[in-house]
């Protein structure tokens, strides 16, 4: 009931769009062909009305030329926006975000990954009442050791954060209108958006998804930054490490004491004696060890309070690419 109304919807030249499809690029040359093939046969299919957005996150490759093209084969349908340095793909989806229109707006890896047949799934899910809906890979294309480490980032995230996602790294999800808006009044600096929207959203759930080999070209997401982005999870959306070492600091300290107690009663008993000295270095690097994880920690919660409160724009547009006259009609 709710797609047909949508479509009826669709049928006044002055409606906004039904579906808004964020597509984030950097360096995709050797994807986006595909990608245009696949996709806007997709929505077409979809039978609703619809605008795709790529945004350029600071190419240097031939990918904003093969936009412009895609731009002049589907103008009505097609806006692109140009950042105007790279920023990194969230800050480009928040970009994507406060320019989309769409009742929908649904978020798209541009590596074919994540497959775009696979977004009438989220559109039904969205359908049925839900205004937050996250992909969930059935079966991933990616290497052992990536694979398990997202699982062990998943372990840790979810007993550290009230976050309860199963698939933090598929970026196939949709998202209501009123969750935009919500987001879009969010002003922190480090904002790993679908952690955000599934704490703002009132009705979230997860759909699976299949998952491909990137069609061309190289991830963009280095296992550095893959480890940064869940540090910035934990951090970000939890105070839980901080109660940890807390707690830590706590019983370190009475076994710490305890030792002192026991050394000097082996002074005082058996005289100096030297075999236990190695041992003494080693629990001292180990509570070394423990002080600098801790300072390490605290100075990632003062950083990210300097950053919000130096409150730098996390993204500027160069320029945006639309037709004005023919984004009203209907798609071709």
């Amino acid at each position: 009931m709710a797609a047909e109304a949508l479509r009826l919807e669709s049928k006044s030249p002055s409606a906004l769009p039904d579906l808004s499809v964020l597509v984030p690029i950097l360096n995709e040359e050797a994807c986006l062909p595909k990608l245009f093939e696949r996709l806007y046969a997709t929505l077409d299919a979809l039978g609703l009305r619809y605008e795709v957005i790529f945004i350029d996150d600071g190419s240097t490759d031939r990918s904003l030329a093969l936009l412009r093209s895609q731009f002049e084969k589907r103008p009505s349908v097609t806006r692109i926006v140009i950042l105007r340095r790279n920023f990194g793909q969230h800050a480009a989806l928040r970009a994507g975000f406060q320019k989309s229109r769409g009742r929908y707006v649904v978020t798209l890896d541009a590596d074919l990954q994540n497959p775009p047949e696979e977004i009438a799934k989220i559109v039904g899910e969205l359908d049925r009442g839900f205004d937050c809906v996250g992909g969930v890979r059935s079966t991933r294309e990616d290497s052992w050791f990536r694979r398990t480490a997202s699982r062990a980032a998943n372990w840790v995230r979810q007993r550290t954060t009230r976050i309860r996602m199963t698939d933090h790294g598929c970026m196939l999800r949709g998202y209501h209108r009123s969750l935009v808006d919500a987001l879009n009044r969010v002003s922190d600096v480090h904002t790993y958006l679908p952690a955000v929207a599934y704490l703002l959203a009132a009705k979230p759930t997860e759909v699976e998804v299949r998952h491909e080999a990137r069609a061309g070209g190289t991830s963009k997401y280095s296992l550095i930054k893959l480890a940064r982005l869940n540090f910035d999870l934990m951090t970000g959306f939890s105070v839980a490490p901080l109660m940890f070492l807390s707690v830590a600091g706590v019983l370190l300290s009475g076994a710490s004491g305890v030792l002192v107690v026991v050394l000097v009663a082996r002074r005082l008993m058996l005289g100096p004696e030297a075999e236990g000295l190695f041992t003494l270095f080693a629990i001292m690097f180990f509570f070394i060890g423990v002080v600098l994880l801790g300072v390490g920690l605290l100075g990632e919660f003062v950083a990210r309070i300097y950053q919000q409160v130096r409150n730098l724009p996390t993204y500027l547009i160069g320029s945006v690419i639309e037709d004005d006259e023919t984004q009203g009609n209907p798609p071709q």
